[in-house]
């Protein structure tokens, strides 16, 4: 089974794991302002505002069929002329960080863009997380802007760095 066969869209079922994931990443204050866990229920209105057009997908282990990781498109502010553009979200589990994972995801999704009518898609990103940084600059993402200490975290003041990439520019 190639790993593109391993990317799917989410379904309801998936809910519980997607928020475990992402869980799992706020203790350690490098990938989310959320300072503690949240809940399923919590997150169900986000899980439900994805659709075909801004899609949520997992990527599913092809031997035991656990949800690894994920990575979901949403509106970029709201406004109807940022209709093409997107922030992207990308959690992979701790067990399973650092195996490509999350790669796959950010490759998937950029070829996707085009169809889904994206032209941008936005990465925000703590300076301090170093394997984002380094991932998404893998795939040409590009520093716009920095917002100095405006994240308040347990572990500190920490800058959030906004990403880019112009997708029909790539």
């Amino acid at each position: 089974m190639n790993s593109q066969s391993c990317i799917r869209v989410a379904n309801q079922e998936d809910l519980c794991r997607i928020v475990e994931i992402y869980n799992a990443s706020i203790n350690d204050g490098m990938a989310t302002a959320d300072t503690s866990a949240v809940s399923v229920e919590s997150r169900q209105a986000w899980y439900d505002a994805h659709h075909s057009r801004r899609p949520l997908w997992v990527y599913q282990c092809p031997t035991s069929y656990d949800v690894l990781g994920w990575l979901s498109f949403r509106d970029f502010y709201g406004r109807p002329a940022y209709a093409q553009t997107v922030e992207v979200a990308l959690y992979v589990c701790p067990n399973a960080q650092g195996k490509g994972i999350a790669a796959e995801l950010l490759t998937n999704a950029i070829r996707q863009a085009p169809k889904l009518n994206i032209e941008t898609i936005l990465a925000f990103i703590f300076a301090h997380n170093r394997p984002s940084v380094r991932l998404f600059t893998k795939y040409h993402f590009q520093q716009w802007g920095r917002y100095p200490e405006v994240a308040n975290m347990p572990q500190g003041k920490r800058d959030l760095c906004v990403y880019g990439l112009a997708v029909k520019a790539h």
